[in-house]
């Protein structure tokens, strides 16, 4: 699942304070992997992500942005 930020060092920075801060992993994903101005985190959900893991998910992402 993409969450668009179409800016390199901010999605570097929202993926470090993800995991430095809430102990989220999120995949930044920026150039050559994507074209300048796409950059975008990359959120992997699976089964055994609950719904409270996906509120906290949301809650953080609020806050880093």
């Amino acid at each position: 699942v993409p969450v668009m930020v179409r800016d390199a060092v901010k999605c570097k920075q929202m993926s470090d304070v993800l995991l430095n801060e809430y102990g989220i992993y999120i995949q930044p994903i920026n150039y050559p992997t994507v074209a300048v101005g796409e950059e975008r985190l990359r959120i992997a959900p699976t089964p055994l992500h609950t719904d409270a893991m996906m509120h906290n998910l949301v809650d953080a992402l609020r806050k880093v942005t």
